[in-house]
Order: C-alpha cells, then sequence, then structure tokens
C-alpha cells in the first residue's frame, strides 16, 4: 500500500512538471506570436538588414576614394601649372621691357651709320633716341627720382654724399649729381645729393 501511494505522488509530480513545462512552451510561443515573426526569421531579417548598411557603407566609401583621389590629381596639376608659370614669369621678366629697348638700339646704330654728321644732326638723333628711351621707361614704370633744390633729404629715396654750407635750410637737398631711380614704387637707385648743412 505504501508503494501504490508513492507511485501515485511521484505521478502527480511528473504530471505537475509537465504541466508547467507545457505553460512555458505555450508561454513562449505566445509570445513569438505577438511578435508575429519566429525567433529564428527575426535574427534571419537582422543579419540581412546588417549587410545591406555594410554593402551601401562600402559603395560610399569607394565613391568617397575615388573622390579624393580625383580632387588630389587636380591639386598636384594645379600646384605643377602654379610652378611652370612662376618659371616662366623669372624667365621672361624683363621680355616687356626688352621690346621697348630693341627701337633704342636700332636708332642708335643708325646714327652710327651716317658718314656725315653734322652737330645740329648728330644733336637731333640723340633727342630723338632719348624720347625713346624715356618711353620705354614710362611705360615699363621706371621712374625718375630727381629732387628739386630745397626739397626735403629723403633718406629712402636719396643718398647725400657731402654737406655743404647754403641758405637753405638744413637737410635739404641742395644740388643733385646724379638721378636716381625707382622701378614699380621700389627704389632701383637712389638720387646722388649734396645737402644743406646746419647754420
Amino acid at each position: 500500500m505504501q508503494d501504490q501511494e508513492n507511485q501515485e505522488l511521484s505521478q502527480q509530480a511528473n504530471g505537475a512538471d509537465a504541466a508547467t513545462a507545457a505553460a512555458a512552451n505555450e508561454a513562449a510561443q505566445a509570445s513569438a506570436g505577438q511578435a508575429g515573426v519566429p525567433p529564428a526569421a527575426e535574427a534571419s531579417s537582422v543579419q540581412s538588414d546588417l549587410e545591406a548598411q555594410l554593402s551601401a557603407t562600402e559603395a560610399k566609401l569607394a565613391e568617397m576614394h575615388d573622390a579624393f583621389m580625383r580632387a588630389k590629381a587636380d591639386a598636384e596639376n594645379i600646384r605643377r601649372r602654379a610652378q611652370e608659370d612662376v618659371t616662366k614669369a623669372h624667365k621672361f621678366a624683363i621680355e616687356s621691357f626688352a621690346e621697348a629697348m630693341v627701337p633704342v638700339r636700332d636708332s642708335l646704330e643708325m646714327a652710327l651709320k651716317v658718314e656725315t654728321q653734322t652737330v645740329e644732326a648728330m644733336r637731333e638723333g640723340v633727342e630723338m633716341t632719348l624720347k625713346q628711351l624715356s618711353a620705354a621707361f614710362e611705360k615699363n614704370r621706371l621712374l625718375e627720382v630727381m629732387p628739386a633744390a630745397g626739397e626735403k633729404l629723403d633718406p629712402n629715396k636719396h643718398q647725400a654724399v657731402a654737406v655743404v654750407p647754403s641758405e637753405q635750410e638744413a637737410n635739404t637737398v641742395v644740388t643733385v649729381l646724379q638721378k636716381g631711380y625707382t622701378i614699380a614704387d621700389r627704389l632701383l637707385r637712389p638720387a646722388i645729393v649734396t645737402a644743406a648743412a646746419p647754420k
């Protein structure tokens, strides 16, 4: 009898375990049913989404790499062209000035070819050549520095080689011994002058 009672209790325990397992299985199925996607299908969907994102990112990366390489090539071409332009500018910097000077040389050579020269004809030829030379200087912004007597001495444009007694105010130009020149507002040669001494 005792054995029979033990058997009944054992069967009841097993039945309770089975009922608990069945209830848990039903709950899992119900939650999967609420989600509307079986668990294996959900993992597959997430994986395919990640693969699609990876493919899109790789395509964008390839596009950006291509754009970078094109921009790098363009920058290199621009740098090379700029360097060539600078080289040409250095090489042909005096081209304009040389073009303006050629007629001056032609005039001087023609003057030397004249066999019978009078002083008057020689002077006229020199004046015409000087006009050509002045026009060439002006065209290329090569301007004279020729201070007037009494002008304040400017150490940026004038070089005083002597200080002489004068009725003028001190540190003013008395005489110009040699005119100076500027090219494009830059001093090429200062004017050589004498300056008035302090009284």
